[in-house]
């Protein structure tokens, strides 16, 4: 049988789709705008005849009904290693649990626990040869399709056909359905005045010649209009944003100095406009790599002058960085924090960076404060935290005793707060 006839035979509903869910079953489904929509959107339907079903996902962009409603608790559980605004609302209902993981581990410590019964994904169409790409995310797509019982693919020509570890042939896929919807877009935020101050602090930081990685939001969209007359930068980064593309553009971006995957831009996961996604589309210089790969500390460390650019809610006098929770009340996840802080600090000339406006909710809140409260997450140990740059400028912890860290933490926390941080360092004698 050709390419084209197994593909005719392989084409199914929605509906016939869900037929193959029963309860027990452990469901991993592809990420970001790689989602599968549609399946997903319906899968609640089948609420009255399936228990413990489990949907192993993260960074999901829809607000979906099998896990936001309150009489989905025991049939449906989302096991969310990354959560968004729709599992952050879902979660007192019981329908949604956090998965802790250093991401490039998870498929392999996943699979050890528990083997997929099912993949659900999203694919670019097919070609001549049979093979479809996976396109904006390979963070743990082929591990779970090779290991999976089952392969069901949501056939978007919206998505780009992208290089790298992409490729699934069609005899890896045992059911297909064709949709056609628009993917999910993250317009550039517009930064404020705090935000390109500490991209201005961050930029100086930032030598020409390094591997850069940074997210999205309007602290790296401001990084990045700071880092715009440096000069052969490179990427190797979990996210490959518009604030990438943008430097890009501006002649930045050659990558033409990396150690590893020279001349290369390289990723995992792709978030952003319409116009990131046709660039990327067919792009020779752009490559998609396994989270295992992308995302390994000791990878990652191979990076001459590796600068990771991440955030934090909540940072203690000592160094301790908390990305993901509120209190005890998780905001996201690890995600790839921890491994590019590890991996910049390890990597010849390298840095890390951590860039948060010193205050929320109006400036009625510090973000750097004496201690955390029970139940915070500490993302990433005093131990590997490197450089912090609030509005207020840079502290440099690398090195640094106790006593000296706080001094510098203080120096870049907001005036309001700065002495109540002292009398706080003072009373819990952090010397």
């Amino acid at each position: 049988m050709n390419c084209q006839d197994l593909y005719l035979s392989k084409l199914i509903n929605v509906d016939q789709a869900l037929r193959h869910i029963q309860s027990n079953q452990e469901i991993v489904c592809a990420l970001g705008a790689c989602e599968p929509a549609i399946l997903l959107s319906h899968l609640h339907k089948i609420k009255d005849r399936v228990e413990n079903v489990s949907v192993v996902s993260a960074m999901l962009q829809g607000q979906y009904d099998f896990f936001m409603k309150p009489e989905m608790k025991g049939h449906f559980l989302l096991n969310s290693w990354f959560y968004t605004e729709a599992p952050r609302r879902a979660h007192p209902l019981e329908a949604v649990s956090y998965v802790p993981l250093q991401l490039h581990q998870f498929s392999r410590r996943r699979i050890a626990y528990r083997a997929p019964d099912i993949f659900i994904g999203s694919v670019s169409p097919m070609d001549r040869h049979g093979f479809f790409s996976l396109s904006l995310s390979t963070v743990h797509e082929k591990d779970f399709i090779e290991k999976a019982g089952l392969v069901i693919m949501e056939v978007n020509p919206r998505l780009p056909r992208t290089h790298g570890d992409t490729n699934v042939h069609i005899s890896e896929i045992d059911y297909l359905i064709e949709v056609d919807h628009e993917l999910p877009e993250y317009p550039p935020v517009i930064p404020n005045e705090k935000d390109y101050v500490i991209g201005g602090y961050a930029a100086d930081l930032i030598e020409d010649g390094s591997t850069i990685q940074f997210g999205y939001g309007t602290i790296p969209g401001a990084i990045a209009h700071g880092m715009r007359q440096k000069k052969d930068l490179g990427v190797h980064s979990e996210l490959f944003s518009d604030p990438i593309l943008e430097l890009w553009e501006s002649g930045a971006i050659t990558n033409r100095k990396k150690s590893l995957w020279k001349d290369k831009f390289v990723t995992d996961i792709a978030l952003g406009t319409r116009r990131l996604y046709d660039f990327l589309d067919d792009n020779l210089a752009v490559e998609f790599l396994r989270a295992s790969v992308l995302n390994d500390p000791a990878i990652i460390a191979q990076n001459h002058k590796m600068v990771s650019i991440n955030s934090a809610l909540q940072m203690d006098l000592t160094g301790q960085c908390c990305a993901e929770s509120i209190g005890p009340r998780l905001f996201s996840g690890t995600g790839g924090h921890r491994e590019f802080v590890h991996g910049a600090t390890n990597s010849p000339g390298g840095k890390s960076i951590l860039a948060f406006t010193s205050t929320t909710q109006k400036d009625t809140v510090s973000r750097i404060v004496p201690f955390f409260e029970p139940g915070t997450i500490v993302t990433a140990s005093r131990v590997d935290v490197d450089y912090v740059i609030t509005e207020y400028g840079v502290a440099c912890l690398r090195g640094r005793n106790i006593r000296e860290r706080v001094n510098e933490l203080i120096r870049v926390a907001h005036p309001d707060f700065r002495d109540h941080l002292r009398s706080e360092a003072q009373r819990l004698q952090m010397w």
